[in-house]
């Protein structure tokens, strides 16, 4: 592949089997990061809830549609394959092996490809082959069983936790690992992405605070919404604000900024939940969400606007750092983190199914005769 992206991973190059969920998520990541990513799409595109060329995690990438059961595309995957330094597969174990893409048949081809398998459960355990999604895995985690009001089934918290948190930036992690291991020896490895490994990752403060006896029962911990000054309040006009007042300071500003006397309302007061977690509802209840913005905006009291994706869009922190973009006139979150030298550059627009397929395949002729032509060179 011929085209130079910037970025702290230029030059490095990735092969992505299309899939759902985590894996295009960390490709995304990949790109912004200036990797060149390849996505290897079925001929018959899957069906999804977003075309392919507005899904932002398919953005600054380029696609060529394969049928892996023909030979012939499988010869041009494997000459993909060759040339890259990471592969990215998302599907149930034994069925890359069974398309003679497993890591054994990609490792005799590039013995330096870091193969990362992106799955819920894993590539081993009882559970390896059964199906599942975010909410099975959050729920197996016993993770899911921590959120929400006593009494109640646990909200869900969309597919981020499982998908994206425990998934696509797990495996990130993994990959970025693998990669610069491979700098000292040379060699690739697998990266056995789990999901239910990611999020019980994410889970260790939680986990470690119930080993030690400091996460009770649901409903009875800061973090699990139960808490009065660590909650969501429900204002005057049908909206909502948060509020994190964690630190006693920042707590202490909130009790001013509500008018509340501080001596009433020690949170040293075993008995002071109920009573205010009531009487906050009924102060919030008494202007608008916009009000208490405005109120509480440039103080440490922590209470901050429940904003809806439009509304975000448009707040001036998210406008002057740029926090969002639009590619396609689809909005989308900008490359990130933010680096001090190697900046990211902007990314291209997601490409349609099979859009670069020519382009790859004249890419590969061109570096498949150079290469035959340096091997024959050699032999004489």
């Amino acid at each position: 592949m011929t085209d130079v992206n910037s970025g702290p991973l230029a030059g490095i190059k990735v092969v992505h089997l299309a899939a759902w969920g985590p894996g295009p998520y960390a490709t995304m990541l990949l790109a912004d990061l200036g990797c060149e990513v390849i996505v290897v799409d079925r001929r018959s595109p899957m069906i999804t809830t977003v075309p392919a060329s507005q899904d932002p995690r398919r953005r600054g990438q380029k696609s060529i549609a394969l049928d892996l059961k023909n030979s012939e595309d499988l010869t041009t995957f494997n000459q993909l394959i060759n040339q890259s330094d990471i592969f990215i597969e998302g599907m149930r174990p034994g069925a890359a092996e069974r398309l003679g893409i497993g890591p054994e048949d990609l490792n005799a081809i590039n013995p330096g490809l870091i193969y990362a398998r992106m799955t819920g459960w894993g590539q081993t355990g009882p559970l390896a082959n059964t199906a599942g999604h975010d909410i099975n895995y959050i729920a197996l985690s016993g993770v899911l069983e921590t959120m929400g009001e006593p009494g109640k089934p646990p909200p869900l918290p969309l597919n981020l936790l499982g998908d994206y948190g425990g998934g696509g930036l797990f495996i990130m992690v993994g990959i970025l690992s693998a990669l610069f291991e491979r700098s000292t020896s040379g060699l690739g490895q697998v990266v056995d992405g789990a999901i239910v490994d990611g999020v019980a990752s994410l889970s260790a403060a939680t986990l470690g605070m119930w080993g030690v006896g400091r996460w009770g029962e649901r409903g009875t911990n800061t973090f699990d919404g139960s808490c009065p000054w660590y909650r969501v309040y429900e204002t005057a006009d049908g909206k909502y604000v948060a509020v994190g007042a964690i630190e006693e300071a920042f707590y202490q500003q909130l009790l001013q900024g509500l008018g509340m006397d501080p001596a009433q309302w020690q949170r040293n007061d075993a008995d002071i939940g109920p009573r205010l977690k009531a009487e906050l509802e009924r102060i919030f209840s008494t202007r608008t969400r916009d009000e208490w913005q405005q109120m509480f905006e440039h103080t440490d009291a922590c209470v901050t606007p429940v904003l809806s994706f439009e509304e975000a869009l448009q707040h001036p922190h998210h406008q002057e750092r740029g926090t969002y973009i639009s590619l396609r006139d689809i909005h989308q979150p900008a490359p990130g983190p933010r680096l001090s030298r190697t900046v990211l550059a902007a990314p291209s627009a997601p490409p349609e199914v099979g859009e670069n397929s020519q382009q790859i395949m004249q890419q590969l002729e061109l570096f498949c005769s150079g290469a035959s032509a340096r091997k024959n060179s050699d032999g004489e």
